[in-house]
């Protein structure tokens, strides 16, 4: 496994540090259930508004029934397909658009429901697993396909398991599991007392 840990400016959790979406995944490990209902479960309490948990994930295990993996796998990219083919486990984090509690427009649900996905991530990585979002699949067809009501939009699909080194990728797909993670200047993004003023480190 390629370990990539977070260069900051001040120390930080190293469950924070040490998550990176990798692509290199060990084909023939599988999840184990626990730690599958273990991702669930720190998705499942993550602070939404009202307590409305907008977030809903579909499941797809590829050793459990591999043809209902298919269908989740083929509304992947081809870029993406080229490198999940190796995952055990896709996921689809959907949100809610309406609050469940009245049935008006929840503006947040998104927002929440990427929180729920962090959760997702950082618990994958506390079991030294990997978890890698994307946002390069077809959400209308995974929509019929699985038959996901309007009211809710498909907003990020994600492959997860067991980390494998970086030569079972090819070419420029192992160049960026090799690749150095790098960030934007923290001032360039987070900003202080207004618009466009960076945070003083």
């Amino acid at each position: 496994m390629t370990s990539k840990v977070a260069k900051t400016q001040v120390p930080i959790h190293e469950l924070v540090a040490r998550r990176w979406s990798g692509r290199a995944f060990d084909r023939d490990r599988p999840l184990e259930r626990v730690q599958l209902i273990a991702l669930l479960e720190a998705a499942r309490w993550a602070p939404s508004c009202y307590g409305d948990e907008p977030w809903r994930v579909i499941v797809w295990d590829r050793l459990q029934d591999e043809s209902l993996w298919r269908k989740a796998f083929e509304c992947l990219g081809e870029w993406n397909q080229r490198w999940v083919k190796n995952a055990p486990v896709l996921m689809l984090t959907v949100a809610d658009s309406v609050f469940e509690k009245n049935g008006k427009p929840n503006r947040w649900g998104q927002h929440d429901t990427g929180a729920a996905g962090e959760n997702l991530y950082l618990q994958a990585a506390a079991l030294g697993l990997m978890a890698h979002p994307m946002g390069g699949f077809d959400a209308d067809k995974a929509r019929r396909v699985f038959a996901i009501p309007e009211q809710f939009a498909p907003m990020a699909m994600i492959a997860v398991g067991h980390p494998a080194p970086a030569e079972v990728l090819e070419g420029e797909y192992r160049e960026l599991e090799l690749a150095g993670r790098t960030r934007k200047p923290l001032g360039e993004r987070f900003f202080e007392g207004g618009w466009g003023t960076p945070v003083s480190a």
